[in-house]
């Protein structure tokens, strides 16, 4: 009779522990989806809960709730748990990291772009890069998967794809050019001479492409990648310059020849080659072309009177050596506010930006142009619209009022986006189709 008592109590004990820790995790739980829940009412107040670009879907059948995807992520609170589940808080703040994609050990997540109430348009390409017009291939930001370390491996991918369905009968001076020099292209160059192919690059402005815009002090988040003729780059933060120094130095290393300015105007398919024709009148044969040139085609402009004047600029390159000048920058994205910033340092600067409140920018971002606003280092004029440019001022429009205000103004930065080029992609006979939420990386298999 003792010893069935102390089993009793010893089970008993077992028992009320195991409810106890029950009970905490119940708790705990509970906790944390109120405070997931919080954070996602507040994300749909500031416009952060709608994905801009590339964003994880979750299978709630699949996930497990392991958390991998959470840890996984750079970014703030664009995952959380919820009831047991992961799901989205902040999607404005992915920027196509993919690292949640590959992390998640039951594959419940996959990477979309496009809504409904966002379309983003897209060219037709497949699995292995190449779009509809058989030996014309596009990698990095233009397929839809921004960030360096994708666009450094769809580079490297789609050429060694094109190295199996190359036509070695073909008659043309190249086995492959490459349209455009950012990471992708850089990438793919790299990748295509250590596979022997006669490559040539073709640049419409300088090495490293969108990377070349970025303000000289800026700092490119980017994961380890794995760069053809080179091996493992494994720094996760670095700056413009030093990111521009290693492509360099691989480039020269390699005795690779990079044509800058020269902006592609047209590829005609002929036979089994393809004609490249550019803007300065030189003319190219090549078997294959891979298409790298990223979205942003054609900056976008306002289309206000005065924007023509040589004092309007939609890149900023030395702000170190601007000083004491009245500036204005519009736009509201990170290109934007990290040149107000950059430019605040030396001179007065006023930022223009037509909505009411920041909805698309990194969290470190928003949280030094807050500070920046607190104490007075440079003015922000939310729902404001310009109105015309003048030598001297510029006059806007703020808060829908038809008031026409005046602003003293030496110099202007317009970061208001780019549009795709879409009108030179399909002239080369290159479909395009708007995405209005589809999957465009499923499994792990999936090049990213």
């Amino acid at each position: 009779m003792e010893v069935f008592l102390e089993e009793v109590f010893i089970y008993g004990f077992a028992l009320l522990l195991v409810l106890g820790i029950l009970l905490i995790y119940l708790r705990k739980q509970k906790r944390e989806s109120k405070e997931v829940s919080e954070k996602i009412i507040q994300a749909k107040a500031d416009g952060m809960h709608e994905p801009v670009s590339l964003y994880p879907v979750i299978d709630a059948n699949r996930c497990i709730k392991s958390g991998a995807c959470i840890t996984a992520c750079p970014e703030e609170d664009v995952l959380g748990i919820k009831n047991g589940k992961a799901t989205i808080i902040n999607a404005s703040r992915c920027i196509g990291h993919g690292a949640c994609f590959r992390a998640c050990p039951v594959e419940a997540i996959s990477l979309w772009i496009g809504t409904e109430k966002r379309g983003v348009d897209l060219p037709h390409i497949s699995p292995n890069f190449e779009t509809n017009v058989p030996g014309v291939f596009i990698a990095g930001e233009l397929g839809g998967m921004g960030l360096i370390r994708n666009a450094v491996t769809q580079g490297k991918e789609a050429v060694e794809n094109i190295v199996k369905t190359l036509n070695k009968e073909a008659k043309a001076e190249y086995d492959l050019i490459v349209v455009g020099a950012g990471p992708a292209g850089i990438s793919a160059t790299l990748a295509a001479k250590k596979a022997n192919l006669n490559v040539l690059t073709l640049e419409q402005d300088t090495l490293g492409g969108t990377v070349f815009t970025f303000p000289r002090s800026k700092i490119v988040m980017t994961s380890p990648m794995d760069l053809p003729l080179y091996g493992k780059v494994k720094f996760k933060e670095t700056s413009k310059t030093e990111l521009l120094e290693l492509w360099k130095t691989v480039i020269e290393k390699n005795d690779i020849t990079i044509k800058e300015n020269s902006k592609v105007e047209a590829i005609i398919p002929e036979g089994d080659i393809f004609n490249l024709v550019t803007t300065n009148g030189d003319k190219y044969t090549a078997k294959s072309v891979l298409i790298a040139i990223g979205r942003r085609g054609t900056p976008r402009k306002l289309d206000v009177p005065g924007e023509n004047s040589e004092k309007v600029a939609y890149r900023l390159l030395e702000p170190e050596e601007i000083k004491g000048k009245d500036i204005l920058v519009v736009g509201g994205g990170d290109s934007a506010i990290e040149s107000a910033l950059l430019l605040a340092e030396q001179n007065r600067v006023t930022l223009s930006y037509r909505s009411n409140a920041f909805s698309r920018i990194k969290q470190k971002n928003g949280e030094k142009i807050t500070a920046a606003i607190e104490n007075g280092k440079l003015d922000v004029k939310f729902n404001s619209n310009i109105v015309s440019i003048e030598p001297d001022f510029i006059l806007y429009t703020e808060n829908e009022s038809d008031e026409v205000l005046k602003l003293k103004n030496d110099l202007i930065y317009i970061f208001a986006g780019g549009e795709l080029p879409t009108q030179f992609l399909r002239k080369i006979g290159i479909q395009i189709s708007t995405k209005r939420g589809e999957a465009i990386l499923k499994h792990k298999k999936s090049v990213i």
